[in-house]
């Protein structure tokens, strides 16, 4: 797909998660809106799925491990035909399926449900270990967050990956250098990152988060790797498409005010229309 397809869809997805937010007063955007390119190119692109036969055991799996940013992976799901668009209307609602962190019981597409940070790089070292053993093709996807690889287990999996030389396995960080407590080179810092995971036995690829040829082209890489698992480093802002929560802290989970949520669409449907 065209890298301006790309663009269009994650603008969409973009409305979609921030409708979403509004209506249920709740949710995480600044995170989601860091995310939702990378999503939109894996499952616009990338990921070989069908959302007809969507639970088909030859299918490529996706974990989204920073959970909570459910709006970007139920958007980009929706998009892509998982279920309807107005579905997204019942999300945080008590009286429906669309629970705020991704849930995989109840909502068509989510590979893995989320809920305490840390948790789903090894789900997806899990996967990916199994896909081996059973001799299958399928490759096995797992976006984290820059703070949430604070957390130990984080680093048990990213050695076991490398330990089982796991190839067809494929993670990313949404490095936008917040989380909820402010920057994450202040709260704990992870640099040097790429090092970090090198030393650990992975191939490390950066990238622009936002730019959707350069991510196409870093998931197309990961492929041709051998004997070791590939962690792609989403460089991005937080927040991004709209100017008042671009690289702001505060807009790690609140739900924009009818005024902030007019003005923010007001800019989604410019950038859409451009």
């Amino acid at each position: 797909m065209e890298n301006k397809q790309l663009a269009g869809l994650a603008t969409q997805a973009r409305l979609l998660a921030l409708d979403a937010v509004h209506t249920a007063n709740s949710g995480h955007l600044g995170g989601s809106f860091s995310i939702v390119d990378a999503l939109t190119v894996l499952y616009f692109n990338t990921l070989r799925v069908d959302p007809a036969n969507s639970k088909d055991p030859d299918r490529d799996r996706f974990v989204l491990s920073k959970g909570h940013c459910s709006p970007a992976l139920y958007a980009v799901l929706a998009l892509r035909g998982y279920f309807p668009q107005e579905d997204m209307k019942k999300f945080r609602s008590i009286h429906h399926h669309m629970s705020g962190h991704v849930e995989m019981n109840h909502v068509n597409g989510v590979d893995m449900s989320a809920g305490s940070l840390g948790q789903g790089l090894s789900a997806a070292v899990g996967m990916a270990l199994a896909g081996k053993l059973d001799g299958k093709d399928y490759r096995v996807y797992a976006a984290m967050g820059d703070g949430e690889i604070a957390e130990g287990q984080i680093w048990e999996a990213a050695m076991a990956a490398a330990h089982y030389k796991l190839d067809n396995l494929c993670g990313m960080v949404d490095v936008n250098g917040l989380q909820i407590d402010g920057p994450t080179d202040k709260v704990l810092s992870s640099a040097p990152l790429a090092d970090k995971f090198r030393a650990f036995g992975w191939h490390v690829i950066d990238v622009d988060g936002h730019d959707f040829g350069a991510m196409a082209a870093a998931f197309d890489e990961a492929k041709t790797v051998q004997g070791k698992p590939t962690m792609v480093l989403l460089h991005t802002v937080k927040g991004k498409g709209v100017s008042f929560m671009e690289n702001q802290v505060g807009w790690h989970g609140k739900a924009p005010s009818d005024e902030e949520y007019q003005q923010a669409r007001t800019e989604l449907l410019a950038r859409l229309e451009a």
